[in-house]
């Protein structure tokens, strides 16, 4: 009987075996095009994810196998696709959206906001020391300064001047736990294991300063009528105070790393050699309207909007997937059947570059695409830095006002070139929990006075 229950157990694992090797050649995913191991494990894509790679790995599979393509058992990718909208989703954001409007954006409570924190940018960044900025930090806490005053003014922070609530910041931006919580994420016992030697190296963010900042500001009565607060404080929804600083701990994370990340990625690009003529035809365009008209509308500055569209298409703010479950029933994606609960991904990074009939030379930063009519439509309906449909970014016009204000205030006043210091590797990208940050987790740039 000895000898008997390791042959039974052979046998059965052999079983076992056969038993999954037949369930993933039968699987109605093994249609759709992949690498080979995809369709029997997911570890190559895990791989990549713990390196911080996964975006870049995905991309080259699209490259390889096409807009479709399988990346793990149970998970597909298309480079655009649109998603069903769940109905607490749907009502929770009808109760936010008026703030996000860009009707509410626009308005001048809202709008001299961003106009203020983009000024003390500019303090902070026309004498540093040493010479050079770094502008990830500053960038960071200017999206920081721009999003609590939008969730919560007067109650925001100032983290440009004020090193306490920059303090704040770096608290919920400077995040190292990518592969702490990945290993969680995929494997929890193994984590309840190894979680204490993970955390010496991948510790867990924890966040009781943010946490403190948004438990306070929610607690306190009048804020300014274009805020979230103001609209979540109504009494015609009922929400109660756990809820709103939840909700806006949730906004406030969300708004710091994309456009501190989005801003750093394309300010470095326009520094670089190879776009200084780039920068100069930016800079010719803000000084002949804005020094004439300093609060000119974005619609008088074609080429600075050509320049945002063109940087969140090359460096979008979150360049990484969108997963979505398979509604029952499954559905059908670019001819081929996909099962109910299987994941269904799409990436901004690869919707900006697989189609080179759309996106010529798509790893070249060309604002120009944008100033032509031809492929007008197709362009804006694979831009996907927002993403799409009812799960799409409910901050776009929030963050397109700060980026275009800053970048109107900096390129009409300085130069801006790399500090000698910084290399390509610096600026790689690295995929973290909500952005994707440069590698060096710094940006060091000169600022260069304007003459005259």
């Amino acid at each position: 009987m000895l000898l008997l229950n390791p042959l039974l157990l052979a046998i059965a694992g052999l079983a076992l075996t056969v038993l999954y090797i037949w369930k993933c050649i039968a699987s109605p995913l093994r249609k759709i095009p992949g690498p080979i191991a995809s369709l029997f494990s997911s570890w190559v894509l895990k791989y990549h994810e713990l390196h911080a790679h996964r975006t870049k790995y995905v991309h080259s599979l699209h490259q390889r196998y096409g807009p479709v393509v399988r990346i793990a058992p149970n998970e597909i990718y298309r480079t655009m696709f649109s998603t069903l909208n769940k109905e607490d989703h749907a009502k929770r954001k009808r109760v936010l959206a008026d703030r996000y409007a860009n009707t509410n954006i626009l308005k001048s409570g809202s709008l001299d906001g961003i106009r203020e924190r983009s000024r003390r940018f500019i303090e902070r960044c026309s004498n540093p020391i040493g010479g050079s900025v770094d502008l990830f930090i500053c960038l960071h806490d200017y999206a920081f300064d721009c999003v609590t005053h939008h969730l919560f003014h007067p109650y925001g922070s100032d983290s440009l001047r004020n090193p306490n609530d920059e303090e704040v910041m770096k608290q919920v931006t400077f995040d190292d736990s990518l592969q702490n919580r990945l290993i969680q994420y995929y494997n929890p016992s193994l984590h309840k294991i190894l979680g204490n030697i993970l955390a010496l190296f991948a510790k867990p963010r924890q966040t009781p300063l943010a946490d403190d900042l948004v438990l306070s500001a929610t607690a306190k009565s009048s804020p300014a009528q274009f805020t979230l607060l103001s609209r979540m404080q109504d009494k015609g929804y009922a929400m109660q105070q756990i809820d709103m600083a939840a909700e806006c701990l949730d906004h406030m994370a969300a708004g710091i790393d994309t456009t501190g990340d989005a801003l750093c990625f394309l300010m470095w690009e326009l520094s670089q050699p190879r776009s200084q003529h780039l920068q100069r035809r930016l800079q010719a365009e803000l000084l002949a309207v804005v020094r004439s008209s300093p609060d000119a509308p974005f619609d008088k500055l074609p080429f600075l909007d050509a320049v945002v569209s063109e940087g969140l298409r090359c460096f979008p703010a979150i360049p990484m997937s969108l997963p979505r479950h398979v509604p029952s029933g499954g559905r059908a994606i670019d001819g081929y059947f996909v099962p109910a609960r299987a994941i269904v991904s799409c990436q901004a990074y690869s919707a900006h570059r697989i189609d080179e009939s759309v996106f010529p030379q798509p790893d070249t930063f060309d604002p120009d695409r944008w100033l032509q009519e031809a492929g007008e439509l197709d362009r804006k309906r694979l831009f996907f830095a927002f993403a799409s449909g009812g799960r799409g970014c409910i901050g776009k016009h929030l963050a397109l006002a700060e980026m275009k204000i800053l970048l109107r205030d900096v390129y009409s006043r300085f130069t801006t070139v790399p500090d000698p210091s910084m290399t390509p590797q610096d600026m790689e990208m690295s995929d973290q929990l909500i952005s994707s940050q440069p590698a060096g987790k710094k940006c060091l740039l000169r600022l260069i006075p304007l003459e005259g």
